[in-house]
């Protein structure tokens, strides 16, 4: 069997986490592959909301096995949390949720670097969630990480120890004024480090493959959005891992001829948290209107949410780069009402209209080129058929269809799981 992949094709918060627990019961496996707290995926079913961070979205459907993979960074002290949150449901966390031991450890001393460095951006500051994620992936990169499996190891207490004292001596370079009680912040973690050690730890990479050839069925989810890919988006106003399909091969050791779908989520207009380039953004009445009617709030920070008009150009450029097979569509029901819709179809980019997302889409280099389309006034959430939805509707897909050149399977109409409309 081939391995699905589900992933975010704009700068995040495109509503995986709603998708993936659509298509859970299709599903033996939801494994997330990258990223880390600084996720947010909001599922909505029988009236309530959950926000996880960490968790794979299939944690709710008694059949699926979850598993947090080895490009994933844990925040051991996040972690508990949400199991403590989850506590009230009596899942078996011990044969549902399973977590790879090649899986990085955020120590509370990374978030202290990530708040010191960012204070030192001053109005540089690139817009961190101040998770410690980037530092994490620092010390990953650097070869000086704690990974989930050394908490097996009878030393791991003189490892963390050594790589906390130097993260202390990096924070003091910073030279800035960042006030922690780290006896605090260490009894937090150490009792965290106490619950995850109760759960189950695999070599995932082998774990995976042998479910591949026993037939499991498998999605892999991914975190944030194409356009946050460290080497894809738009650095560097970006995460600190692969977003994209290829994050899910080395971030859950499954090689790429074993890649199957590639479902890619985007909302029917466009959102950013946080800093850096956005070509369709809008100031104005409509983009309140987005706001205030999307409720457009990070899950993870709960800071509101840039909002602009659906820019193609960076849609297609997300399509191509992750071999995109199935588009969802999310948040259709945002835009009824508005008596004109527009849709960036091209950039003119220092002068020269261009059909590609360019090297640097700053403000002064790239003016979004329009096209206009007829909105609709329905309320499409209490919508359960293609057939019907508006006709301008349909005619927006459509375009956003023919202009990247792959089918819209989903149409989402509301926040609530049965809130969908599979095409």
């Amino acid at each position: 069997m081939a391995v699905n992949l589900l992933l975010g094709l704009q700068w995040g918060d495109e509503g995986k986490g709603k998708i993936v627990d659509v298509l859970t019961s299709n599903y033996d496996i939801i494994a997330r592959f990258q990223g880390g707290p600084n996720a947010g995926h909001t599922l909505i079913f029988d009236g309530r909301k959950h926000v996880l961070h960490t968790i794979p979205s299939g944690i709710f459907h008694k059949n699926a096995i979850n598993i947090v993979g080895n490009g994933v960074v844990i925040d051991p002290v996040i972690f508990k949390k949400e199991l403590d949150n989850l506590s009230e449901f009596n899942l078996n966390f011990n044969t549902k949720l399973l977590i790879s031991r090649k899986a990085h450890l955020i120590l509370p001393t990374h978030r202290l670097l990530d708040a010191a460095s960012e204070a030192s951006k001053g109005k540089a500051k690139i817009g961190s969630t101040l998770k410690g994620i980037g530092p994490t992936y620092m010390d990953k990169t650097g070869r000086n990480g704690m990974r989930v499996g050394d908490l097996e190891l009878a030393d791991w207490k003189d490892k963390y120890a050594a790589l906390t004292e130097k993260h202390i001596k990096m924070i003091d370079f910073f030279n800035v004024d960042i006030q922690y009680n780290l006896k605090e912040l260490e009894a937090e973690f150490f009792n965290a480090i106490k619950t995850l050690k109760e759960l189950t730890f695999i070599d995932s990479e082998e774990y995976l493959n042998n479910a591949i050839k026993n037939g499991k069925t498998i999605l892999a989810e991914g975190a944030q959005g194409s356009l946050l890919d460290v080497d894809f988006g738009t650095y560097p106003f970006v995460t600190s891992s692969t977003t994209t399909a290829a994050g899910a091969c080395t971030g859950l050791g499954v090689a790429p001829n074993k890649i199957g779908d590639v479902f890619g989520i985007f909302k029917a207009y466009t959102t950013r948290v946080g800093s850096g380039p956005f070509p369709t953004e809008l100031f104005d009445e409509d983009g309140e209107t987005m706001s205030r009617v999307g409720h457009e709030f990070g899950a993870t920070t709960g800071r509101p949410r840039r909002c602009g008009w659906l820019d193609l150009i960076a849609l297609k450029y997300a399509v191509e780069i992750n071999g995109v097979t199935q588009l969802m569509m999310m948040k259709g029901d945002v835009l009824s009402g508005f008596k004109t819709l527009k849709v960036c179809t091209s950039y003119n980019y220092k002068g020269t209209e261009v059909h590609h997302l360019p090297y640097n889409i700053e403000a002064h280099n790239v003016t979004p080129i329009y096209k206009e389309f007829k909105g609709w006034k329905e309320d499409l959430t209490s919508m359960i058929s293609e057939d019907t939805l508006p006709k301008e509707l349909n005619e927006y897909i459509k375009f956003i269809e023919d202009f990247v050149g792959v089918p819209v399977k989903i149409v989402s109409v509301g926040p609530d799981r049965k809130q969908t409309i599979t095409r």
